[in-house]
């Protein structure tokens, strides 16, 4: 193992009544190998049992092969963690067996425990005024890491393990999984799926989808490019290039028809997929026939407000 693909970090597990990890915050993320030295002195003060959540808080150091398959629950968050603090970015490390290695947590507004414990516990849980907030394998990302210089508003929308670029605004319908996020500033409205990025200086619009990487049949690498609008309930299952412009209701399969407009050719019938990762191209639904079309954009892409993003 390199140390350029190996990772590590000094972090606080919570581990249930039999031992079970629940999960790991790492504070400080790092690439290469752990040192030598104990977690610091902080994190061991912070060691305790809370017996309302019949869990215990530990210390631990975790190292991790970054292209090798996910060995353990403390592994699986060392990962995540790297993803959102902007250690690695998306689709850069192996996160097979990631699912498996996640359990099922009750979270709530101290931290996860047994679904089944906060089941027989919920009279104490109420009288302690603690709130079951959701039962996942993934968290929110704000329980783990604060993004720098990144506005969320309505933190259940988006996951630990998102990578989320100085300047990203993501509004209160967006949502951002793991293994995804921006690349510079962006404005999210819409749904950033598993292993999708976002370039710098995008608008990803209100309502609008990405469908996850390799979705539908696992030959298509979908990601959005700078300066890129996808307007409002569009869609896209295709990469899309710098400058392009989805126009708002319109959904892009890779299969979907669409009549190519270029100037000086006869128009042509292509699939999408043909068009997957070009620059500078509007989609559109013609209004008068309800085909879709394509046709080259001569113009810079979107500005997003710079006060909103700055």
């Amino acid at each position: 193992m390199s140390d350029a693909r190996a990772a590590w970090g000094h972090g606080l597990a919570t581990l249930a009544k039999d031992g079970t990890v629940l999960d790991v915050w790492f504070p400080s993320p790092a690439l290469g190998r752990a040192p030598e030295s104990d977690p610091p002195r902080e994190l061991e003060e912070a060691e305790h049992i809370d017996d309302v959540r019949r869990v215990r808080i530990e210390a631990v150091t975790v190292q991790a092969s970054l292209d090798e398959p996910i060995a353990s629950t403390p592994d699986a968050y060392l990962r995540l963690h790297l993803l959102s603090h902007l250690v690695v970015a998306p689709n850069t490390i192996a996160l097979d067996g990631l699912m498996a290695h996640l359990p099922i947590n009750a979270w709530t507004s101290r931290g996860p425990m047994v679904p089944a414990d906060a089941a027989r516990r919920r009279a104490l849980l109420k009288r302690t005024g603690l709130e079951v907030l959701g039962l996942d394998r993934i968290p929110r990302l704000t329980d783990y890491v604060l993004p720098d210089r990144v506005r969320i508003a309505d933190a259940s929308r988006v996951r630990l393990g998102a990578h989320l670029a100085p300047g990203t605004t993501v509004m209160q319908a967006g949502f951002v999984n793991f293994n995804a996020g921006t690349l510079g500033a962006s404005m999210v409205e819409g749904r950033i799926s598993q292993g999708v990025v976002v370039g710098d200086g995008s608008d990803i619009g209100g309502g609008a989808s990405i469908m996850g990487t390799l979705s539908g049949g696992g030959t298509q690498r979908v990601s959005i490019g700078r300066r890129s609008l996808l307007g409002a309930n569009a869609g896209v299952g295709i990469a899309l290039g710098d400058d392009c412009v989805v126009e708002a209701g319109l959904y892009l399969t890779a299969g979907t028809k669409l009549t190519l407009r270029v100037p000086g050719e006869e128009p042509r019938t292509v699939k999408a997929v043909e068009l997957s990762g070009q620059d500078a191209w509007l989609f559109r639904r013609n209004s008068l026939t309800g085909g879709i079309e394509a046709t080259p954009r001569s113009t810079p892409g979107v500005t997003l407000n710079p006060t909103l993003h700055a």
